[in-house]
């Protein structure tokens, strides 16, 4: 409780000194930014398998609970097209009702993870994955809506689930193409590219739609066509918000569902926090991502129990906000508000708008999505990189984005930590000790430094963690001597894990069975707290720990000659 009464929400902030010029700059971008998210969030409820003002509701509560708890001053927040795959997913095997069990679960781990501060550990999610699955996101968008833009025809077949049987069906049933779905969805897309070049202050998916939506009533009405369905032809439209409800929770539905709830929460994470650093660097501000984690997720927790579905913050939006003039969360409130003013009188007109044009909307945000020149160029990376990069993007395609997010963090970790393996070097002194490459400046003024006979000086290079656990002992058994003593140098080992604790541990008692000492040189104060903390210097010895090599050989020396006594 202390940790949510904490974070402080930009609002605050920004409401002081707050000027008539600012609030007017805010509602215009509010305004704009309601009826640009609109089309979008009709098609991303459609696309989620959910009716279309369902999507529309996302949009209203999790918009104004982001704006109002955030911690981005210009964040807008909504559904958006990443979640399309796994909510659509969910909805198949579960149904609506474990879709909301599975977005209050992720709404629940956002909190969680805003309160215990792990904002920051979810940028470290490497960008070949980031890249890999949003790539893959893009391309099963596409794949998703490409019967509606080609106005396909399948008879008594059932559409499949996974992305290669979708393909095999649509390549079976192209003799059923409808020319006229194929020439709206053209158009729309047109219309979205085009809008742009000639004015960026209108939404080119708003213009799309109101254009093709009235070119094909007036056509139909005229009776030209008839084939072209629209979104009243599959679904009936709610104007209003519905009653709050709560799902029934089980133990077996929150296991069964828990890793799709997962999936959403970092999904969301990293959407929300990639956007608002995004807009850090628009507008010249700093967000707080524990503070932004928190109402995205109270925002998951609020949207689900009217029917709503998964929601972050959408780039797109928040740049429309920025470009329009919208500087503090005022203007995401507005945003909010419109789209409510909109279901409430205007959601009727939405029926007549053509599936092919919401088709067009959603091909041209998987095109934006895909980032096809940043996946290019990330195949030029080391091999390591494009590995994780391809594998996460054939998952998320092939099978789904839970598997593909776990399986690539697992690679991910692996490569991570055989690069480090490689970086940390176990090496052994043969000869004499340069004192002037030593850290200690005591030791600079020093004579080379002789290692004594019957003494063998190890250096370590590098974090002693479970990855090179075996590769000293490797290093020793390459050696096959039997000193009487061996001085392990670990100046240069910034840290040491349990598993490089039992390993130097097993290393005393075999040497001490063997009558051999073990002294170690330049422990860094952090690895020795360690050390100590463990037990393990009561074991070896605290006069066997010594500050630089210059004590350690001096010691070494005195053991060496007491002929072997240890």
């Amino acid at each position: 409780m202390k940790q949510l009464l904490a974070c402080r929400p930009k609002l605050v902030s920004c409401l002081k000194n707050y000027s008539r010029e600012t609030l007017m700059a805010d509602l215009m971008a509010g305004v704009i930014v309601g009826i640009v998210a609109l089309p979008l969030a009709i098609a991303f409820g459609i696309a989620s398998g959910v009716s279309p003002e369902k999507g529309i509701i996302t949009a209203i509560l999790a918009g104004f609970i982001i704006s109002l708890l955030g911690g981005s001053k210009v964040q807008i927040g909504g559904p958006t097209g990443a979640f399309i795959i796994i909510v659509y997913g969910i909805i198949a095997e579960y149904g609506e009702a474990g879709l909301m069990v599975a977005t209050l679960m992720a709404g629940v781990l956002l909190i969680v993870l805003g309160a215990f501060k792990l904002g920051a550990v979810v940028k470290f999610i490497p960008y070949p994955i980031i890249v890999g699955f949003t790539s893959g996101i893009a391309v099963t968008i596409f794949t998703t809506q490409v019967a509606d833009a080609l106005g396909l025809t399948f008879g008594s077949d059932a559409v499949p689930g996974d992305f290669v049987g979708k393909w095999l069906l649509y390549f079976h049933h192209l003799d059923t193409i409808n020319p006229w779905n194929l020439l709206t969805c053209v158009a729309s897309v047109l219309l979205i590219t085009l809008t742009p070049r000639l004015s960026r202050k209108v939404p080119g998916s708003l213009v799309a739609i109101v254009v093709v939506t009235v070119a094909v009533y007036l056509l139909k009405n005229a009776g030209g066509i008839d084939q072209i369905a629209t979104i009243g032809d599959r679904f009936s439209i709610q104007s209003q918000l519905p009653d709050a409800a709560l799902p029934a929770l089980g133990w077996e539905t929150i296991r069964e569902l828990f890793p799709a709830a997962l999936t959403i929460a970092v999904l969301g994470a990293i959407e929300s926090l990639l956007s608002a650093t995004v807009a850090d660097g628009m507008i010249g501000d700093r967000h707080d991502s524990n503070t932004e984690l928190m109402a995205q997720g109270v925002a998951n927790l609020v949207a689900p129990l009217f029917g709503g579905i998964p929601a972050t913050g959408a780039i797109a939006r928040t740049m429309t906000n920025i470009n329009n003039g919208g500087r503090t969360p005022v203007a995401g409130i507005v945003h909010a508000a419109t789209l409510l003013l909109i279901l409430l009188f205007l959601m009727p007109l939405a029926r007549y708008i053509p599936m092919a044009c919401l088709a067009g909307v959603l091909i041209v945000v998987s095109y934006n999505m895909c980032g096809w020149r940043v996946f290019r160029s990330l195949l030029r990376s080391p091999k390591s990189d494009v590995a994780v990069l391809l594998i996460t993007f054939s998952l998320t395609v092939l099978f789904d984005l839970t598997v593909a997010i776990e399986v690539g963090l697992v690679i991910a970790c692996v490569l991570f930590m055989k690069r480090v393996m490689e970086t940390t070097d176990i090496s052994v002194v043969t000869d004499e000790i340069d004192p002037s490459a030593e850290v200690d400046i005591a030791l600079r003024d020093e004579e080379h430094l002789a290692i004594p006979e019957g003494v063998e000086v190890y250096e370590i290079n590098g974090p002693y963690f479970f990855g090179i656990a075996t590769k000293f002992e490797e290093t020793m058994a390459q050696l096959g001597n039997r000193p009487r003593v061996r001085v392990i140098r670990m100046r240069r080992v910034p840290f040491i894990d349990s598993t490089g604790i039992h390993n130097l541990t097993t290393l005393c008692q075999m040497s001490k069975k063997e009558k051999i000492a073990v002294i170690l040189s330049g422990v860094k104060p952090a690895v020795r707290a360690t050390l100590e903390k463990s037990g393990f210097c009561e074991l070896l010895g605290k006069e066997n720990i010594c500050p630089n090599i210059n004590v350690a050989l001096e010691r070494a020396k005195l053991i060496a000659r007491a002929e072997g006594k240890i």
